[in-house]
């Protein structure tokens, strides 16, 4: 018999978040471009999805990974996993340069 941890695949986007006004939420806005079947054109749709944030490390402008979880509350059920991209001011920070201001 399978155990429910081991047959578990959760999916995981990247997105950029749009507000941080809730305690503990996050709402991140996904982009996905595809072709239009009859004018193929390339279109841009976006998708916001409320992000479970614990620990409020997120600020609106980052580039974030979520990944699906389950419902935490009505409409949320994604959970932040970590921030790609940091915003500092009008700055954008990557991963490696946090790392080297920590240390």
């Amino acid at each position: 018999m399978i155990k429910m941890s081991e047959s578990t695949h959760r999916r995981t986007l990247i997105g950029r978040v749009v507000s941080t006004k809730m305690n503990k939420t996050a709402s991140v806005c996904v982009e996905r471009k595809y072709k239009h079947p009859k004018y193929e054109k390339r279109i841009t749709r976006s998708t916001n999805f409320l992000v479970h944030d614990p620990e409020n490390q997120c600020c609106e402008g980052d580039k974030v990974v979520i990944q699906e979880s389950r419902p935490i509350s009505k409409r949320k059920a994604w959970t932040l996993l970590k921030v790609i991209e940091k915003v500092v001011g009008q700055q954008m920070m990557t991963e490696s340069m946090q790392e080297e201001i920590q240390t």
